[in-house]
């Protein structure tokens, strides 16, 4: 699932991630005198693929991944595709299960993304729907945040956010929205076809967009700040939603 826009995916867990996976790689690169048993693996699993390596010097793959933590390692690939509305339901189906999916609502922090993909994967949550604008999209910061789970949660990308919620409850799922006035999180059951809106870090979900949700979520708080980051505040939703559809 690529464009034609180069990437890089860094780090050597997500690299060992997608040489696993099937994604496309053009090249690996991999920083030169590295003697770790993960970077053996890496070449390994690069050879099986028939890719080419090239051993860089660190400099090299600084520029190359405009100075992040790469570890050592870069794969080099085209940029990341984004999924259907219908390939989020298709993948529901293949698991047996009802659609369980997550709304980001103008999420801005690469990092917030990456690690909300990784809780989703673990979760089973079955698909990520962002906007197209004043969003970040699917870049290496988020692929190496996620730890690989970008390979396996798809990520849908759409014009309008507010007429995509309008078609999921025209398909059959039920909205719950996160405020801080809203029903305990402790009490939700996502048990059946559901869509959790995530809002954006520092105004939360958009007025239009609060208007199509069936219910509001809020996480209680007695400490004294009275705010938890965006992807954390998701991993514990997630996680109810998890709870309710498996429990124990």
């Amino acid at each position: 699932m690529k464009t034609d826009e180069p990437e890089f995916i860094i780090g050597r867990h997500p690299a060992v991630m997608a040489l696993k996976s099937d994604q496309e790689i053009n090249k690996v690169f991999i920083q030169k005198d590295l003697k770790a048993d993960i970077i053996g693996q890496i070449v390994k699993l690069a050879k099986e693929r028939h890719l080419v390596i090239s051993n860089v010097p660190k400099n090299k793959l600084d520029q190359m991944t405009n100075h992040q933590n790469h570890q050592g390692v870069a794969l080099a690939i085209a940029a990341y595709r984004y999924a259907t509305i219908d390939d989020l339901f298709a993948n529901a189906e293949k698991h047996d299960e009802a659609p369980f999916f997550l709304i980001l609502d103008e999420l801005a922090d690469p990092h917030n993304l990456g690690s909300i993909l990784r809780t989703a994967d673990a979760a089973g949550v079955h698909g990520l729907i962002i906007p197209k604008r004043r969003s970040v999209g699917l870049t290496s910061v988020v692929a190496k945040t996620s730890t690989g789970a970008i390979e396996h949660v798809p990520v849908a990308r759409v014009t309008n956010l507010v007429q995509t919620a309008n078609e999921l409850k025209k398909r059959g799922l039920w909205l719950f929205g996160t405020d801080m006035q809203g029903t305990d999180y402790r009490r939700w059951d996502a048990k059946g076809p559901v869509a959790l809106v995530i809002g954006n870090e520092g105004k939360g979900i958009s007025p239009l967009l609060k208007k199509t949700c069936d219910e509001m979520l809020t996480i209680p708080m007695i400490g004294h700040v009275q705010s938890l980051n965006a992807s954390v505040a998701a991993s514990l939703l997630i996680y109810q939603g998890f709870n309710s559809r498996h429990p124990l």
